[in-house]
């Protein structure tokens, strides 16, 4: 039985320049119909619309080959799901694309490359994304580069017995540079990619109760982010449990390394991150409970302010996060969106008082910091989380807010249960702010050496 579908045989040219879309279907097709197998191209530069997977098809770049994204818009047709954050429909189109199949695989060690600097075109808004997966079984993306994609580079939703792995990603060139995107997964498993880019490298997201994020690998892993590195949440309707993150290193990262945020009433729960080391990292940890509904950055659906939800049970052990000089500096995404800066830095833990956050040990850290902020610098009040059910200042502390820290090292608000443990912290320039600070908190233990 024949099981390698090559797309020349179906009249895909490969030349960069002739438009290969039709043959490429037409080879994916046809090993759909025959049962499965992979479609393989070989030998060139593949320029391609919209793609749509079946089930049982693996697509196969090998390494001569490069998959590039047609740089006319009116070759990505509608049909493929769309955005679930709102006001974010420019990236509601999509380059690879399946929807209920199983048995399915993006492969190989050639590239595939979202051709970034082509998008928009003119009079219209999209920027496709790479790929984009919907309710799908058994999902293999292995070995290939993923680069210069114009939105995210992949977004997995509502599927399960998900593999990537050896990925190099590179989405560098346009705004929401996401790497990895599961939003409503199971079985979720990430090794050995190094993932670089403008946005979140990787994001664990549950935008619908009936879709929980569950039972997550994340392990030697790398990387590189103007914005977080990875975050878990923000899109928090449904409930978000059992994830694993080990032996990874993240490195200029502008924003924060590992990024929590319980935000519009579901549940995050059950995590565990060890085994990390983070160089130039702006704030290593970063977690929120609270509740949300913007403009931008909530999920679609979410129609009135949620209740504060629930996060609980969440270890982080055995992790180093070391400035160098390059953090003396502000960082910006492209020209002028602040990013980071020395008073932006350090740990950040915050809750409302009613919600408190629960059973949160940080053990095992060694965190040097550039230091250098002067207290008079930074403004004297800080906000505090409020239930934004009720009535509330204008300023609240929020995702986005404060834009500065209090602390040199740590603040941590509201948590309780609360285990700081083997928590060694040095500054390299002096910063006369509070070292850290523990308010409304339960502290079952407490072991800091500052020196």
């Amino acid at each position: 039985m024949k099981d390698l579908f090559d797309v020349k045989e179906f009249g895909a040219v490969g030349d960069g320049i002739s438009i290969d879309t039709r043959a490429i279907q037409q080879a994916i097709n046809a090993c759909h119909e025959a049962g499965g197998g992979y479609v393989v191209l070989a030998g060139g530069t593949f320029v391609s619309g919209t793609i749509f997977l079946r089930s049982n098809v693996y697509l196969q770049v090998n390494p001569s080959a490069t998959l590039l994204a047609n740089p006319d818009i009116g070759d990505y047709p509608d049909g493929t799901h769309y955005n679930r954050y709102v006001n974010e429909k420019d990236m509601d189109k999509c380059f690879i694309y399946a929807e209920d199949a199983e048995n399915i695989g993006v492969v190989g060690q050639g590239e595939i490359n979202g051709n970034a600097e082509s998008f928009p075109n003119l009079g219209s808004i999209y920027r496709p994304m790479m790929m984009r997966f919907l309710r799908c079984r058994n999902i293999h993306v292995k070995g290939l580069r993923l680069y210069n994609s114009t939105a995210w580079t992949t977004a997995f939703l509502d599927s399960e017995n998900i593999w990537c792995e050896g990925l190099d990603i590179r989405n560098d060139k346009r705004y929401n540079g996401d790497g990895l995107d599961y939003d409503g997964c199971k079985n979720v498993f990430v090794s050995n990619c190094k993932i670089l880019g403008t946005d979140d490298n990787l994001c664990l997201q549950a935008s619908s109760k009936d879709f929980p994020m569950k039972n997550v690998h994340i392990s030697n892993c790398h990387f590189t982010s103007i914005c977080a590195a990875v975050r878990i949440g923000l899109k928090s309707v449904g409930d978000i449990s059992n994830v694993a993150i080990h032996n990874c290193t993240f490195e200029n990262v502008w924003r924060e390394g590992i990024k929590i945020e319980c935000t519009e009433g579901g549940s995050i729960t059950d995590i565990v991150a060890q085994g990390l080391v983070m160089r130039n990292v702006s704030r290593p940890i970063f977690i929120i409970l609270n509740n949300r509904l913007d403009v931008i950055g909530s999920s679609i659906g979410l129609d009135e302010m949620p209740a504060i939800g629930t996060l609980e049970r969440i270890t982080l052990t055995d992790i180093i996060a070391v400035d160098d000089e390059e953090m003396r500096k502000t960082h910006y995404r492209f020209t002028d969106d602040v990013m980071g800066c020395p008073s932006f830095s350090g740990i950040r833990v915050d809750a409302c008082k009613p919600y408190p956050i629960r059973d949160l040990t940080i053990r095992n850290m060694a965190y040097t910091f550039i230091g250098g902020v002067k207290k008079e610098d930074i403004p004297n009040e800080y906000p505090e989380v409020w239930d934004l059910r009720n009535n509330h200042p204008e300023k609240v502390s929020e995702n986005y807010y404060p834009t500065w820290s209090r602390a040199t090292f740590m603040d941590i608000r509201c948590v309780d249960r609360l285990v700081l443990d083997g928590m060694k912290l040095h500054a390299k320039y002096e910063d006369t702010r509070e070292s850290y600070l523990l308010d409304n908190c339960n502290t079952l233990k407490m072991d800091i050496l500052e020196y």
